[in-house]
C-alpha cells in the first residue's frame, strides 16, 4: 500500500479564446498547484474497488473510477486495486480537485499494475480524461493552452501567500462555459472590467504575452502590475448569477488583500496576502464561509513529487527576469 497527494490548484490568469469544432472552448491559463491535497492511498485487490470520505459522488462521475477504468481497457489489466481518498479540495470550487485526483491515479495505477508508462504515455491518456489532467502531471505552474491538453510548466521559486474563500455554492464548469458562450452568441461583451484595467490590456492584444507578463510580475513580486493584469473571463459570467463571487472579492481586497479573483470557473475567490499573518487577520471576516489559508508550491515540489524520467521528458519554460523582455518564446 502507498499513498500519492494530488494538489489543488488556482487560475492566476483564464482567457478564453474562441469555440472549438469539439464542443470545448480554446483557453489560454496561467496555473500553480496550492498546498491543499486530497490524499488517495493504493492496494494491491483482485477486484477494482473505488472508496471514500464522500460517497455522494456517482461511479459514472468519479474521475478516479474512469482513470482506472480506461487503463484497464488499454493495457488488458485483469487484476484490481483498492482505491481510498480522503477529499480535502472541496468540489464546485475551481480547484480541479476531480482533476488532480484523475492525474495521482494515473501515476499511481502505473506503479501498482508495473505498467512502466513514460512521461508521453501519461500525457496521451490524461488528455483523455478531462481538461485540467495534463496539467496536474505538471505541476507545480505552467501555462496552459488549447482544450487545457498543452502545457508548458514553468520555473518558479518563491511561494505566495492565499486566503480562499468558498461560499455556501458549487458551480459546474460546464455550465459556466454553457453561459459564457451564451454571452457570446448574444454579443455581449462578458468582461465588465473597470476601464481603466481595459485601457492597460488592450494595446496588448496576444493574450499570450499578457501571460507572460502575469508571470514577470509574479516573479518579481510586482503585486501593483499583478492587479492591473488578473483576469479570469468566466468571473463575470458567474458573478451575474452570484453575486457573492463580488462581494467576497471586495471584501478581500478591503482586507488588504493585493489582489483578487474568482479561480477557474468558481466558486472559490482567492486574495494573495504579504503573509500568513495578514491572511490570518483577514480570514476572521469569513468564517461563516469555508476558508483556507494556503501557499502556492515552489518548482521543487515537481522534482520531490514526480519520477525521474517525466522530470527528464519535461521541457520546463523559464522567462528572463527583472529587466528582459517579457514576450513568450518562440
Amino acid at each position: 500500500m502507498f499513498t500519492l497527494l494530488a494538489p489543488a490548484k488556482i487560475n492566476w490568469f483564464l482567457s478564453i479564446l474562441n469555440l472549438r469544432p469539439d464542443g470545448y472552448h480554446n483557453i489560454i491559463s496561467l496555473m500553480q498547484c496550492i498546498e491543499l491535497f486530497d490524499e488517495i492511498a493504493f492496494e494491491e485487490s483482485n477486484n477494482l474497488e473505488v472508496i471514500s470520505n464522500t460517497p455522494h459522488i456517482p461511479m459514472e462521475d468519479n474521475l478516479i473510477y474512469k482513470t482506472a477504468i480506461t487503463l484497464k481497457k488499454l493495457y488488458n489489466i485483469s487484476t484490481g486495486a483498492k482505491i481510498s481518498l480522503i477529499k480535502h479540495i472541496p468540489s464546485g470550487a475551481g480547484l480541479g480537485g476531480g482533476s488532480s485526483d484523475a492525474a495521482q491515479t494515473l501515476k499511481g495505477l502505473n506503479r501498482l499494475w508495473k505498467l512502466n508508462l513514460d512521461y508521453e504515455d501519461m500525457m496521451r491518456i490524461a488528455s483523455t480524461l478531462g481538461s485540467d489532467v495534463s496539467f496536474f502531471l505538471n505541476c507545480p505552474m505552467a501555462i496552459v493552452s488549447g482544450k487545457g491538453d498543452i502545457v508548458e510548466p514553468l520555473k518558479v521559486s518563491s511561494t505566495f501567500t492565499l486566503l480562499l474563500i468558498k461560499p455556501p455554492l458549487s458551480i459546474s464548469t460546464a455550465w459556466a462555459y454553457e453561459e459564457f458562450k451564451k454571452l457570446r452568441t448574444q454579443n455581449q461583451k462578458p468582461l465588465p472590467y473597470p476601464k481603466e484595467k481595459l485601457n492597460g490590456l488592450t494595446n496588448i492584444k496576444d493574450k499570450r504575452d499578457n501571460i507572460w507578463l502575469f508571470y514577470q510580475a509574479l516573479v518579481q513580486n510586482d503585486f501593483s502590475l499583478l492587479s492591473s493584469l488578473v483576469e479570469n473571463d468566466l468571473e463575470p459570467v458567474v458573478t451575474t448569477h452570484y453575486s457573492i463571487i463580488s462581494e467576497i472579492k471586495k471584501q478581500l481586497l478591503d482586507t488588504g488583500a493585493y489582489l483578487a479573483t474568482m479561480t477557474g470557473s468558481g466558486s472559490v475567490v482567492f486574495g494573495l496576502f504579504g503573509s500568513r499573518r495578514e491572511a490570518s487577520i483577514a480570514s476572521k471576516k469569513f468564517r461563516s464561509y469555508w476558508y483556507k489559508i494556503v501557499n502556492t508550491l515552489p518548482s521543487f515540489y515537481r522534482n520531490r513529487h514526480m519520477g525521474r524520467r517525466q522530470a527528464e521528458s519535461q521541457q520546463i519554460l523559464d522567462l528572463p527576469y527583472p529587466g528582459s523582455n517579457p514576450g513568450a518564446p518562440a
